[in-house]
């Protein structure tokens, strides 16, 4: 536990909101929530995921807060911001789980009160379900947790941020720039995003599951996605996302030409190339 900032909030208790609640519960953190689902809030007090909740925006236990976690959708984060920062207390450290950083980050810390710093954070894991219910932070212990500073930022702020992610068992913690982030985060996170929704949606072939293996479904698997989250951080990341579609559009077109000549050489180096690239990442988890 962090000394002097055991009060947790997290604002927006779905799936991830949850998930932090729980693994912080564990290290003993004083953990509540806002947000909007009655439901939401009953479910987690009666399974101990959280200490107190309220769907109302309650100037009193922000301002018993010593750390906000804002686990929104990246307009209302924006949003909530502006109408509500009022009632944090002065020193208050917010941080959050948004999927992207740059559009999001300076526009909050220009913005921002002075006497209030945000150190914005990504927790790279999630599922293909959503909501307090199927929380869980047992994902925790083989995920990345990235830190997103700024020279806006304290070193005790990212300290903090960091310190967050080990007690939550994150197994990985690294920091990034904004803009270094986005980058990344397009190429392995949304590309990959966007490959298994393509696969999903370019054949209209019936009963799929008469017919495939379990390649398919390990590729497909992130399909099943939240379009309202998605397409919102698809856009917000857009120059990024899209030049790595260019990218992986032009070695796609290499592997069919390749096929269409059917040239084994250049095939067969993609695909020893590509082992060799999968074989490192193994390694290196």
């Amino acid at each position: 536990m962090i000394p002097g900032r055991n009060r947790i909030l997290i604002v927006g208790l779905g799936l991830m909101g949850g998930s932090y609640a729980i693994a912080l519960k564990k290290k003993n953190y004083s953990v509540g929530c806002i947000t909007l689902d009655r439901d939401s809030v009953d479910y987690a007090l009666e399974n101990g995921i959280i200490d107190y909740g309220t769907t109302e925006v309650d100037p009193e236990i922000i301002a018993g807060a010593d750390v906000i976690v804002f686990a929104l959708y990246p307009h209302v984060f924006v949003d909530w911001i502006e109408k509500n920062q009022k009632y944090f207390r002065p020193g208050t450290v917010i941080t959050d789980v948004t999927g992207v950083k740059s559009a999001i980050v300076y526009r909050i810390q220009s913005m921002l009160r002075p006497d209030v710093e945000f150190i914005a954070a990504h927790p790279m894991t999630g599922r293909e379900v959503y909501g307090v219910r199927n929380s869980t932070d047992r994902s925790f212990c083989e995920a990345n947790y990235i830190v997103t500073p700024t020279e806006k930022n304290t070193q005790g702020a990212i300290e903090l941020a960091k310190e967050l992610g080990r007690d939550m068992g994150f197994a990985r913690i690294v920091e990034l720039t904004p803009e270094k982030h986005d980058e990344v985060i397009a190429f392995v996170s949304q590309l990959a995003h966007c490959i298994a929704i393509t696969l999903m949606t370019c054949n209209g072939l019936e009963r799929l599951e008469d017919f495939t293996g379990n390649s398919f479904r390990d590729l497909t698997r992130i399909a099943h996605i939240n379009e309202n989250m998605w397409s919102e951080l698809f856009l917000l990341n857009k120059k990024a996302l899209l030049n790595e579609m260019e990218l992986f559009e032009r070695q796609f077109e290499k592997l069919k030409r390749s096929i269409a000549d059917g040239d084994l050489d250049t095939m067969k180096d993609i695909m020893r190339r590509s082992t060799e690239r999968r074989d490192a990442f193994d390694a290196d988890k």
